[in-house]
């Protein structure tokens, strides 16, 4: 696969807790300079990033990150706020005790309360699949087949594990072909990457790509 091909489908992603302004400025020229799919940068960079790019490329932040145990209505307040800021995708966690609880009806509530509050904006579900048995990545998947969502999304990267080869297969299996399926965590080489496409990926999370990019191409 074409490095170029797999860069179109990245979110070149910088989530540290102490990121600076400068390094979030250096991710957005890399996002433009390799046509990544977006950003997806810390909330409180939202404005600055979205300003700096004048529309150049989308501004992804993320919901509840990384624990999800917020409540659905401070999520939604999240998701209107950085919609407001500029964000034209939101990644946002899910109620990992809720999950353990079987409160599937909680768990619908909360998504179309983000849902409602993104205002057509894309989202992701992150269901961190580190953390939930088989069954209840299924049940998972189903959800978030019935929430109106555009992607499920595999991980956080700030858990116990990331993206693998049997989850992401699983998702694509299970979800609607409607939503897409975004692997992310522990993406380190192209060849991680072009399995993972292979198995039904279309967006990547992941700031190595890039790095690699830079040591192939102009």
């Amino acid at each position: 696969m074409d490095i170029k091909d797999i860069l179109s489908k990245c979110d070149h992603t910088l989530l540290r807790q102490d990121s600076t302004w400068e390094e979030i400025r250096r991710l957005c020229d890399e996002g433009v300079k390799y046509s990544v799919a977006s950003v997806c940068i810390p909330p409180s960079y939202v404005k600055r990033a979205a300003e700096y790019l004048a529309g150049a490329l989308p501004v992804c932040t993320v919901i509840a990150f990384p624990n999800g145990y917020a409540t659905a209505k401070a999520k939604a307040a999240e998701a209107r706020d950085a919609v407001a800021n500029g964000a034209g995708e939101l990644d946002m966690v899910i109620n990992i005790g809720y999950v353990k609880d079987r409160m599937w009806h909680e768990l619908e509530r909360e998504i179309a309360a983000v849902r409602s509050a993104c205002q057509g904006r894309i989202l992701k579900v992150i269901i961190e699949t580190c953390l939930l048995t088989r069954d209840e990545k299924i049940e998972m998947c189903r959800i978030v087949s019935n929430s109106g969502a555009d992607f499920i999304k595999t991980s956080t990267g700030f858990s116990t594990g990331g993206a693998t080869p049997e989850d992401v297969d699983l998702l694509r299996r299970y979800t609607d072909i409607s939503v897409g399926v975004k692997a992310a965590g522990g993406i380190s080489s192209l060849e991680d990457a072009e399995r993972f496409i292979s198995l039904g990926a279309s967006r990547l999370g992941t700031s190595r790509i890039v790095k690699l990019a830079r040591q192939r191409l102009p």
